[in-house]
């Protein structure tokens, strides 16, 4: 640990200065405390990162000039679960499977952020959406990587292992640390989840200087999902998936309800291609659906936000009248362990800063607690996504919207991304996967429900009926159990109701 005289003068150094005005106040222990986050602190780049994120803040990121030199994925690079035909799908499905079965694919959560929004104090995956199972998003995908297992070792005669790494921040590994111990890991082998936490950098303010949350403390946040690829270096993640013998990471977002877990035809397709990076895609809704657009920009592939296209750009469409730009970017990503590996020791430090203005608490002159009511900081966040570029083989997997993609983001009450609309999201998949099987609904009544099959994600579908992660993965398999059957709303299939319903035939 650095001594005070040491940290005095990298702050001085560093134009901050002001980070130790509170110091005569403090206690003996809070002057410990403090130079350890501060000893943490990597002072040499303090200044820098301080003017940089003060000059970014300044900046117009309204431009257009990506704009300027775009062009489309092409369409060799992409696969699509809607366009492309069944035997290809089914090809790339079983190589995800075989990779799969042989201990080389692993899924990486990026599990960073509180659920702040949502109005909860705890990390976002320990939310319940208000399902009939009361299942968090934890739980959800613990059981789906289970079930991902059992195929592929049905299919396979296998018995194989998808670890599962978790990057986490100082806000949520702790809780979510124990929240896997009280729930004995959702069934999965505690030395096959992995969790590591990513680096805290210092909000500041828009004239350049550290914010203070305390008189003894510096309002610190995450450095983005981006900061996925130092963290795999600090934590020494890349070396335990070498040890494994893990070559290709399925990564993706904790607040994706629908997300699946180390997708076989996804794995298989980016395989298949020779791929060292890869990203699933949904199509964009409407031209100016605020969500960022998979693309080339000078020849480099790139995620080009939706405030950065003109809107005559983002109006274009090809002769089929479907959009030009409609690969709606869902962070759900595919990498090769090599290519992780390149980016992390070469090429991280290149990656670009984006700017988060934020409303940040912190103390003024006179030692008292401030809470904003507009904001006063700037957090610096990079994002997973910006590694794009430095692919030498990257390509695009357009997925259903529907079936994949319904985040979690918002408090109910706003228009979009609530728990209701992904707990309708999940219900309405899982009413059409019973349907397609063969199953109709009963009403509290005992009156027949009409079936819906096209029933959307973003309404509640006729019947509520759940389906465990841990009796069907995507759908697979519920002929057997729900062919012809009369169910009664609610209906929930988990594993003690599917083994009742094999014995009753």
């Amino acid at each position: 640990m650095l001594s005070f005289e040491e940290i005095k003068s990298s702050l001085d150094h560093a134009g901050q200065s002001h980070v130790l005005q509170f110091w005569s106040e403090l206690s003996g222990d809070d002057k410990s405390t403090f130079l350890v986050e501060l000893s943490q602190l990597d002072l040499n780049e303090l200044r820098e990162h301080c003017e940089r994120a003060a000059e970014s803040a300044k900046t117009d990121h309204s431009a257009t000039a990506a704009d300027q030199q775009i062009e489309p994925v092409s369409s060799e690079f992409i696969g699509s679960i809607r366009k492309s035909d069944h035997t290809a799908l089914t090809v790339w499905e079983n190589e995800g499977f075989l990779q799969i079965s042989q201990n080389r694919v692993a899924v990486l959560l990026l599990a960073g952020g509180q659920g702040t929004r949502l109005g909860v104090p705890y990390p976002k995956g320990m939310y319940n959406v208000g399902l009939p199972s009361s299942k968090t998003l934890y739980q959800i995908q613990a059981e789906r990587i289970c079930k991902i297992q059992e195929l592929t070792n049905a299919k396979h005669g296998s018995k194989c292992t998808v670890p599962w790494y978790i990057m986490t921040s100082e806000f949520t590994l702790d809780p979510t640390k124990k929240f896997f111990q009280e729930n004995k890991y959702f069934g999965l082998d505690p030395s096959d989840v992995v969790m590591f936490e990513q680096r805290m950098i210092p909000a500041v303010t828009f004239d350049g200087k550290v914010i203070l949350q305390d008189k003894g403390k510096i309002a610190m946040a995450p450095d983005g999902n981006g900061g996925l690829y130092r963290a795999l270096v600090d934590n020494k993640v890349l070396e335990n998936m070498e040890k494994r013998g893990v070559e290709y990471l399925h990564v993706y977002c904790v607040d994706n309800i629908l997300v699946k877990m180390a997708d076989p035809i996804f794995i298989g397709f980016c395989v298949s291609k020779g791929a060292d990076c890869g990203a699933k895609v949904v199509e964009k809704a409407y031209p100016a659906e605020p969500v960022g657009v998979v693309c080339k920009v000078k020849g480099v592939y790139q995620v080009v936000e939706y405030s950065e296209l003109r809107p005559e750009t983002a109006e274009q469409r090809d002769p089929g009248g479907e959009l030009v730009y409609s690969a709606g970017n869902i962070c759900n990503h595919f990498f090769t362990r090599p290519f992780l590996n390149e980016v992390a020791q070469k090429f991280q430090g290149q990656l670009k800063q984006h700017v988060a203005l934020k409303k940040v608490p912190f103390v003024d002159r006179e030692g008292n607690l401030v809470k904003p009511t507009k904001p006063n900081g700037i957090k610096m966040e990079k994002f997973v996504f910006d590694v794009f570029q430095f692919s030498r083989k990257f390509v695009a997997f357009e997925v259903l919207r529907e079936e994949e993609f319904s985040p979690l983001k918002n408090a109910d009450g706003a228009p979009l991304d609530t728990p209701t609309t992904a707990r309708q999201s999940l219900l309405a998949q899982h009413y059409r996967w019973a349907v397609a099987a063969g199953a109709s609904f009963l009403d509290a009544q005992g009156k027949s429900l009409p079936p819906r099959p096209r029933v959307t994600r973003d309404e509640d579908p006729p019947a509520v009926c759940e389906i465990s992660p841990l009796v069907s993965f995507f759908g697979e398999g519920l002929e057997q159990l729900l062919g012809q059957k009369v169910l009664t709303t609610p209906f929930l299939l988990d594993e003690n109701r599917a083994k009742e319903l094999l014995q009753a035939q």
